[in-house]
């Protein structure tokens, strides 16, 4: 085995196990604060069909990625025209569950929650998950 072989191996060692841990943190805290910046809103979560505020599921833990997928996917079909930002995030956090990249978040695909909340609410969430990771 020549040096140049021995090389390319242990750099898709590297690659593997940095891209095993990905889990996305600055970029997904980025979008989220842009959202969070953006968004007015912080009405009251109801769950009857008239409320104009959507609700959204707030995880219990190791649920976290199954529900931002769901409550990010909720919100990219309620907003037409689609919110880039939105969709960023529902695409980010899709390929965080499918391919179980972020060791550090339980991989359930099932969303279980207790609690709903508005989009401020589970904006929140997301964040403070994210920023947990970060430390």
């Amino acid at each position: 085995m020549n040096a140049s072989m021995l090389s390319y191996i242990l750099f898709s060692c590297l690659l593997l196990s940095v891209q095993a841990e990905y889990c996305g943190v600055r970029e997904i805290i980025r979008y989220t604060q842009r959202l969070l910046d953006d968004s007015s809103v912080s009405c009251p979560c109801r769950q009857t069909a008239t409320s104009s505020c959507s609700c959204l599921p707030i995880p219990e833990r190791g649920h976290e990625l199954a529900c931002f997928v769901d409550g990010t996917k909720h919100l990219m079909e309620k907003n037409t025209p689609s919110n880039p930002v939105i969709t960023r995030l529902y695409w980010t956090f899709q390929a965080l569950l499918d391919r179980g990249l972020c060791k550090r978040l339980a991989h359930d695909n099932q969303c279980q929650y207790e609690v709903k909340g508005n989009v401020k609410e589970f904006l929140e969430k997301i964040l403070t998950t994210y920023q947990e990771i970060d430390k």
